[in-house]
Order: C-alpha cells, then sequence, then structure tokens
C-alpha cells in the first residue's frame, strides 16, 4: 500500500494547454482522450449486436445506433466533468465517498468488468488474425499478450504518440468501413428511414437491448474521467469552463467516429446479408466468409478483417490503463505499470485459453456474447455513483449539473440499468434451461443477483438519506460550517517534539502560546543513534544519557512558568515512536519542528512529517525558524 498517486500519475498533467494561443490551437491541444474512449464503443464485442441487427431487419435499427451514441455522449461527458473539476477521476470518487466494504466491492466489479472487456478484445483479436492469416485461434490469443509491452513502450513515449497511435487504428477501421460501403452500395432512402423509431418485433427489441447494453462500457467512465487529467491548464473558474468546453467537443467529434464504424457494421450487413435473405447472420466469422461472394471481391472480407484487428488492438490498450486506474483509485495500490497490464491481460487470456483447449473454436461466439453480459451487470455500479458525485454542489460547486442535464442523466441511467437487467434475466434463463444442475446453478447466480441489487439500491439512495462528505477538491471551497467560539481551551493536552537543534525555541514558543495553566505538555525527544535502532531503549550511549539531561532542564524552564509538563525519550525510528507516543499520551495537538534536512537526506530517508502527520489523528503544528 503505498501513499496516494494522482490518476495515471506517470502522464498526469503531461500535455501543457496552457501556452496554446487561439481557439484551434487550444481545441487541438484538449483533443486525444475521447479518442481513446471511443474505441470502446467500436470493440469486437459490439459487432455481434450491429452484424445481428443488420441481417435481421435491415436498416431499420440504425436510430438506436443514433440513440445509444447520444447516451454515450451525455455520460461520458460527466465523466469529463468529474474529472476537470475535481481532479478525481471516478474510482478516487468513489473511495473518497464510500466505505471500505462498499469500496472493495466495487472495486471487484470494476476489475471484472475490465476482464470481460479485455476478454472481447482478446477474442476479436484472435478472430481477427485467424481470418486474416489462418492463424489458430489459440496461437491468436497468445499473441494478444504481446500488446502490454506495446502499450508500455507507447506510455513511455509520451501522451500525445499514444493518442497518436489509437487515432490511427481509429482511422484505419474508419477507412476500411468506408471502403466497404463503396463495395455494398447501401439503399440511401432506406437508411434514411432507419433514423425513424421503430421496432418491428420482440426480437428486434432483444436485438435493440443488446446494442444499448454493448454500447456503453463502464470502464470508459473510469478511464475518461482520468485521462482528461492529462492536459494541464490553470485552475481558475474560467480555464476550467473552457477545458469542459474543448473536451465536449472532443467527445462530439470522437463518439461520433464511433457511431460512424457502428452504424457501417449494420448498414453492411443490412446491405448483403438481409437484401440476400440471410437473416440469421450474427457470428463474426460468418460474416467475414459470406462478404467476398456476396460483394463480389476478396477485399471486402480483407478489409473486415484488418478492422477487426485494428479494433481489438486499439481497444485492449485502453482497457488495460483502465485496469491501472480502478485499481489505483479505489484501494490506493499503485505497482509497476507493465506488471498491472500483465495482470489484467493474463486474467482475460486464461478463460479464453479454457475454452478454446475444452470447447473448440466454436464456443468463442458464446464467449463474447457472456463478456458482454458480464458488462452490462456492472454498468449502475459505474454510472450512479457518477452521476451522483457531479451533482452535488459541495464538491462540484457552479460546475454541479443543472437541473434539466440531472433529469437526462437519470432517465439514462434508469433505462440503460433497465435494459441490461432484462439482458442479464433472459441470459440467466437460458443458462438455466441447458443446464445439468439447475439447483446448483440457482444456489451460486440467484444470490449473487440479489447482493447486487441490493448494493444498486444503496448507492442510489445513500446521497438521498444522508449527507455526503465528498473531500473537498483543492480548487472548490464551499460548504463551511457556522464559526462559533469555545470557552474552553482548545487543545489540553499538547505533544512537542524536540530535536535540540535552533529550531526548538520556534517550537516551544508556539506551543506555550497555544496553552494556557491548565494544559498539560508531553516534551518528547527521539534518540536515533545507530545504537538506538539496534537496541532500542536498552540503549546506553552518551547521547542517550545527554538527551535525557537537556529534557529535564526544559522542564524546569516550563514548571518555573507555572505549566504541567512530563517529558519521555524513545530509542529508535521517530517516524513509528512519535504515533505511538501520542496515543498513549492522549495529545489532541502535535507540534513538530521542521528538520532542516537537505534535498538528498530527504530523497535518502524520506520525511519524518509527512510519516508521522499521516499517522496521527489529531492536528499537526510544524513550525518553521
Amino acid at each position: 500500500m503505498t501513499k496516494e498517486k494522482r490518476s495515471l500519475e506517470e502522464v498526469h498533467a503531461s500535455v501543457d494547454t496552457i501556452k496554446k494561443a487561439g481557439v484551434y490551437r487550444k481545441l487541438l491541444a484538449f483533443m486525444g482522450p475521447a479518442y481513446l474512449i471511443s474505441v470502446g464503443y467500436m470493440d469486437p464485442g459490439n459487432w455481434a449486436t450491429d452484424i445481428a441487427g443488420g441481417s435481421q431487419f435491415g436498416y431499420q435499427l440504425i436510430w438506436v445506433l443514433l440513440m445509444s451514441n447520444i447516451m454515450a455522449l451525455l455520460l461520458q461527458s460527466l465523466s469529463v466533468r468529474l474529472g476537470v473539476v475535481r481532479g478525481r477521476d471516478l474510482a478516487q470518487a468513489c473511495r473518497e465517498t464510500y466505505s471500505k466494504p462498499v469500496n472493495f466491492v466495487l472495486y471487484i466489479l470494476a476489475e471484472i468488468a475490465i476482464i470481460a472487456t479485455d476478454l472481447a478484445e482478446v477474442i476479436g483479436m484472435a478472430i481477427g488474425l485467424q481470418l486474416l492469416f489462418h492463424i489458430p485461434m489459440l496461437w491468436g490469443v497468445l499473441l494478444t499478450f504481446s500488446d502490454t509491452f506495446i502499450l508500455l513502450f507507447l506510455i513511455n513515449k509520451g501522451m500525445r504518440k499514444m493518442e497518436a497511435f489509437i487515432l490511427a487504428l481509429v482511422g484505419v477501421i474508419g477507412l476500411a468501413f468506408f471502403v466497404e460501403m463503396f463495395f455494398a452500395k447501401p439503399d440511401m432512402a432506406e437508411m434514411a428511414k432507419g433514423l425513424i423509431p421503430t421496432i418491428p418485433n420482440s426480437t428486434a427489441l432483444y436485438i435493440a437491448i443488446g446494442i444499448i447494453g454493448a454500447t456503453v462500457m463502464p470502464h470508459n467512465l473510469y478511464l475518461h474521467s482520468s485521462l482528461v487529467q492529462t492536459r494541464s491548464f490553470k485552475r481558475t473558474r474560467l480555464d476550467i469552463g473552457g477545458a469542459l468546453r474543448f473536451n465536449f467537443f472532443d467527445s462530439v467529434i470522437a463518439l461520433n467516429m464511433a457511431f460512424f464504424v457502428n452504424a457501417a457494421i449494420l448498414i453492411l450487413a443490412a446491405a448483403t446479408f438481409y437484401k440476400a435473405g440471410m437473416f440469421h447472420v450474427s457470428e463474426i466469422q460468418d460474416a467475414y466468409k459470406f462478404l467476398e461472394p456476396l460483394l463480389g471481391t476478396k477485399w471486402a472480407a480483407i478489409l473486415f478483417a484488418v478492422a477487426l484487428i485494428a479494433s481489438g488492438q486499439s481497444s485492449t490498450l485502453t482497457g488495460t490503463l483502465a485496469g491501472q486506474i480502478v485499481m489505483e483509485g479505489f484501494i490506493n495500490f499503485r505497482i509497476q505499470p507493465w506488471a498491472r497490464r500483465m495482470i489484467t491481460r493474463s486474467l482475460a487470456i486464461i478463460p479464453a485459453i479454457l475454452t478454446l483447449l475444452y470447447y473448440g473454436e466454436s464456443y468463442t461466439g458464446k464467449l463474447l456474447v457472456l463478456s458482454q453480459v458480464v458488462l452490462s451487470m456492472q454498468l449502475g455500479f459505474a454510472v450512479i455513483p457518477l452521476i451522483h458525485f457531479v451533482s452535488d454542489k459541495t464538491s462540484m460547486g457552479k460546475f454541479a449539473i443543472k437541473l434539466p442535464v440531472k433529469i437526462a442523466s437519470w432517465a439514462i441511467a434508469l433505462i440503460i440499468v433497465a435494459l441490461n437487467i432484462q439482458l442479464v434475466i433472459d441470459e440467466v434463463q437460458i443458462w438455466f434451461g441447458s443446464s445439468h444442475h439447475p439447483v446448483i446453478l440457482a444456489l451460486v447466480v440467484v444470490p449473487v443477483i440479489v447482493a447486487l441489487i441490493v448494493l444498486l439500491l444503496y448507492l442510489t439512495l445513500l446521497p438521498i438519506v444522508k449527507n455526503i462528505k465528498i473531500k473537498k477538491s483543492d480548487f472548490i471551497h464551499s460548504g463551511i460550517r457556522e464559526i462559533k467560539l469555545s470557552s474552553k481551551p482548545l487543545y489540553n493536552n499538547i505533544m512537542v517534539a524536540l530535536d535540540f537543534s535552533h529550531a526548538d525555541a520556534a517550537v516551544m514558543q508556539h506551543a506555550l502560546a497555544l496553552a494556557n495553566k491548565e494544559t498539560k505538555f508531553l516534551f518528547v525527544h527521539i534518540v536515533e543513534s545507530a545504537a538506538a535502532l539496534v537496541y532500542g531503549d536498552e540503549t546506553d550511549d552518551l547521547e542517550a544519557e545527554d538527551d535525557g539531561e537537556r529534557l529535564k532542564k526544559f522542564i524546569q524552564q516550563i514548571s518555573k512558568l507555572g505549566f504541567q509538563a512530563e517529558t519521555r525519550v524513545g530509542y529508535g525510528n521517530p517516524k513509528v515512536l512519535l504515533p505511538q507516543f501520542s496515543k498513549e499520551f492522549g495529545a489532541d495537538l502535535l507540534i513538530m519542528g521542521a528538520h532542516g534536512h537537505g534535498w538528498f537526506k530527504d530523497l535518502l530517508f524520506g520525511t519524518t512529517i509527512e510519516k508521522v502527520r499521516h499517522k496521527v489523528n489529531i492536528p499537526v503544528l510544524i513550525v518553521r525558524k
């Protein structure tokens, strides 16, 4: 466990926007984070629902994609608002708001969502490699391990280079489907009709639920609130407002590109499979096989596979970044970035390999669907806290969302959660229907679902029944309670740490100024000699003797002034002993002098003050001469 770090510390505030003059140059400086987010909206997990929708219902469900895109844009803008205004990612905000048990459960759910996302990318990449290069899927899955090294290389080169790489992959996907549209020659009039909301039957409703459920992904909400913090800007109200606007434009452009790709997949399926009467094409492999004969060119299938590989590659890079964010944000635990990414990828590869070994390649499509169902179950646990955080005026100030946006956000959350619950129920019914041990399955699945529903209600209702105490950001200062003067002394037991340096005189002056005749003092000195570190309180050297005599002289002076005082000498590490002595004495104030180390000693040994103040639950007054 380590001290709290900034979100994605290695690239935090690494892109300077302050020196950019002019609206367009400033906009270009802010553009980038949303493109990393957009790949999550065109990942291989979305392809199956888009292909199924286009092959069964032609162009009729294009409006569902448009509605999903609008929902995604609003939710991602809330994520941006949290990151820009509070300087916190969604995981950090949760840790500051909820209890440790709740945070731990949310962390586990977020990790499961990221593993499920990564699983979809692994399978999509493996399918693409198999289609294009005829590589067995098992080897394709193992090859995806190299992604972690690509990401490590890119992030070490800087945020802008990684964004450029992702943008290039998005460009490959967009170009591939633009050419596919040229080959397919879709019916433009029918495409326009597809923007009119209509649900032909219950099957169309099910596919529409799948499209919406696969569009908004929980890991993107964590990721976006962190990525916007890679931009450095002034923390004034005007500049924060500007940052929000520039990031919104970035999101509009990037997510519209994602909408184009998803719509292109659905339109391609409609213009080929639906037109040819092939209404049951839903597997990615089947779509690849049928494209060449239907369009009359081998390039159609090749471009499809290239786009699939680019989609899987770009999505998995952002998914592993999200893994780092939730680990550091929820449990404040940091490991080397390469190790974090290896863990995420390993956990995604294991189920893919086991499925291939025991069930064969024909089951990868079912595994892809399962990953989307798992994602659906997690979404509410990210969306609901996010809406609460950006609605809170105490922490967001004037940048809290207004009532119309709040109503729209809750409406979208309700729709998404309801549709995802329906999707989960449908899948669970299928599991029960095909299971040979339904009772055992019920004993495992039903309690989990009930527990998740209870947690969802808790997250929804908690701010209504209780005033949530959210740690204020460095910028927002609001909600100050009424100040009252106390007739009693504020500090009764004051502990004073002395190091017998030039700073002690100033320390004593501050201590006495805060006291009255009823105040009790504990003067402490820690002997840090080599002998003290080894032998502790059994130390009997000259330094220990001298320090004891000096403390006695301090006591004599304090007693003459009419104050109650006692002394204590510790032997060993002050970072451990000072908090211990403070607790035993019942101190309600600790006064320390600045140690005066140079930067080299701070680097080598660390600062005592920093360590001590994080271990005590009382005010710490640091006195400099």
